[in-house]
């Protein structure tokens, strides 16, 4: 349960409610009640929950942490149907599609998934600057979280673009070049993703490394063109 369900609140409780239901349930479950109702584990979790939700600076960062993480869960639940779907869909059409050509390889294939990259590496560096301002500030942390709900939509065009065709036999280094990317894109957005959790700037220089690593592989896949 997260810190509402256990004050039996629903997120939009004023401060006046939450500190009356905190009570309610402290003397509903404390020690010294002697009632069948009382348990130790339950007053942990009732205290945890009003020390965040009592605290208002606490209670935005909570209530950010837990938008993120149901866009996350939103979007991975979409991303994996998503997926299945296409699976499907390839082995159904496998038999009976053609193999393309190198040039239509790379129109279909290749140029789309850079161009998705491309939307998710270079606007990076000016994001990163924004957020420097004050990783504190709700609305560029907002502005941020944005971005990162952009690049997953970005990424799924990329990985599901680069799965539509198998490669030609003379595009083998592009295409493993691509495929490391993608693959670096997607572990950099994840580092990324953690930092509106904990404000922890490590995630933010591992997942700027992953993405600089992606952008070399770019770089790669285009020479052997």
């Amino acid at each position: 349960m997260n810190h509402y369900q256990t004050l039996k609140l629903n997120s939009q409780a004023t401060s006046k409610e939450i500190k009356q239901a905190y009570r309610k349930l402290a003397k509903q479950y404390h020690p010294d009640t002697k009632t069948a109702e009382t348990n130790s584990e339950e007053i942990i979790q009732i205290n945890a929950a009003y020390e965040i939700l009592s605290n208002p600076q606490n209670r935005r960062r909570y209530d950010q942490e837990l938008l993120l993480k149901d866009d996350y869960y939103s979007l991975s639940n979409r991303q994996k149907r998503t997926a299945e779907a296409s699976q499907a869909h390839k082995r159904r059409q496998a038999q009976k599609r053609p193999e393309i050509s190198y040039q239509q390889w790379l129109q279909a294939v290749y140029e789309p998934s850079d161009r998705y990259i491309q939307q998710i590496i270079d606007p990076l560096e000016s994001e990163i600057d924004n957020l420097a301002g004050d990783p504190f500030d709700d609305e560029l942390l907002a502005n941020f979280q944005a971005y990162l709900t952009d690049c997953r939509y970005y990424l799924q065009l990329a990985q599901q673009r680069f799965a539509s065709y198998p490669n030609p036999p003379q595009l083998a280094s592009v295409a493993a070049n691509l495929y490391y990317c993608i693959n670096q894109v997607e572990d950099g957005i994840k580092e990324l993703e953690y930092f509106p959790l904990n404000y922890d700037e490590s995630y933010l220089h591992t997942g700027q490394e992953f993405l600089r690593i992606a952008e070399r592989l770019r770089s790669e896949a285009e020479a052997y063109i």
